[in-house]
């Protein structure tokens, strides 16, 4: 499985090392295997949401990172709890993506 979030570069290490430890980026030998880039996120609060960052009722722009790491079906759910313990999002938006294995290609 894959998994991508984005999250505010402060913030950074605390979900890559949450993400880790909970399992996720596991290739072979190797992990805390990861890829992320820069980009801009862009959201509009509600006048009952709590933003940790940006104001409520207002299109909000703030620069991000997007995470891309590999994991095990058997972890996704960890993984998925230790982004939102570590994020500071109240809504952080969770891809996962179904992987498919070259094996099954003859």
């Amino acid at each position: 499985m894959q998994i991508v979030v984005t999250v505010p570069a402060k913030h950074l290490h605390d979900v890559l090392d949450a993400m880790a430890e909970a399992g996720a980026g596991v290739v072979g030998e190797y992990t805390h295997c990861t890829f992320r880039n820069t980009g801009t996120g862009r959201f509009k609060p509600s006048a009952q949401a709590n933003p940790a960052v940006g104001e409520t009722e207002t299109i909000n722009e703030v620069e991000e990172y997007r995470i891309e790491t590999i994991c095990h079906r058997d972890r996704v759910k960890a993984v998925c709890e230790a982004i939102r313990r570590a994020h500071p999002y109240e809504e952080p938006l969770i891809y996962l993506i179904p992987l498919l294995d070259e094996k099954d290609f003859a």
